[in-house]
């Protein structure tokens, strides 16, 4: 798979995994929501840049935008939040992606 297709790939599983987590949007749950939405904006400016943007930034933008979720996992669940298999797994999936966005660059 290219470096391209397992962005798309990644972005996909973790926004997802946010959309129906986060489903309905209430609460803590909302972010959850909001976050997964957020993906699949940065996805399609990744994808498809406004001439208005540069690809670099959208790309920089897009890894922090990974981190920034990461962070915040563990701020909201701590480290009980190594014991939640779902958390952990797209936690994986998202250091894989700003490896990949990393990689693209």
């Amino acid at each position: 798979m290219s470096t391209r297709g397992a962005v798309v790939v990644l972005t996909l599983i973790t926004a997802v995994v946010h959309l129906f987590v986060g489903w309905p949007p209430q609460g803590i749950d909302a972010l959850l929501f909001l976050n997964g939405l957020g993906y699949l904006v940065l996805l399609a400016a990744w994808w498809r840049t406004p001439a208005f943007l540069s690809r670099h930034l959208v790309r920089w933008v897009y890894m922090l935008y990974t981190a920034v979720t990461i962070v915040g996992y563990f701020a909201v669940w701590g480290l009980g939040g190594l014991t939640d298999a779902l958390g952990m797994f797209t936690k994986v999936v998202e250091v894989l992606l700003i490896l990949a966005l990393w990689r693209e660059g």
